[in-house]
Formats: C-alpha cells, structure tokens, sequence
C-alpha cells in the first residue's frame, strides 16, 4: 500500500496516510482534527545519484567490511575512511 501526504482543508495538517488500492480520497480523515476534506499533495521522490551512489559490495564509506558501530545507529552520519 502506497503512502501519501494529505493537507486537511479544515485544520491545515499535513499528514502521511497509508492508502489501499480500493479507498477512495472521500473516505479519508485528518488524525489530528477528523475533517474529511482532505488534498492529496505532491510529494518528491528519491532518486540516487553519483552522490548517494556507492561500489557494489561496498559500505557506504567505501569499506569492504561493515562498521562495528554504524554511525547512524546513534544519529551521526557516515564519514568515509581513508
């Protein structure tokens, strides 16, 4: 099931909404206010790049090897080893 990101028309909330393939946009409701007026928005996709591209069989560091301790596991960021 696809997610979306609705704005409520009554309370101004934007929230992501799990969609079925049957439900219709009518059927939907705001999780903050219950109003039924809901706008679909566009969302951007992610799509990788030569920036978030990384070597097959590779880290995101460029390690052959995984990390004892990803960085992201505690909210860092990878940092690549020379």
């Amino acid at each position: 099931m696809p997610i979306y990101e609705y704005r409520c028309e009554n309370c101004g909330e934007v929230s992501e909404i799990l969609v079925g393939l049957s439900t219709a946009d009518n059927e939907l409701s705001c999780p903050k206010c219950g109003g039924k007026r809901m706008e679909k928005l566009m969302s951007a996709a992610w799509t990788p790049n030569s920036l978030s591209a990384r070597e097959p069989g590779h880290t995101c560091c460029g390690r052959e090897e995984r990390c004892d301790k990803p960085p992201c596991s505690d909210g860092g960021s990878c940092h690549k080893h020379s």
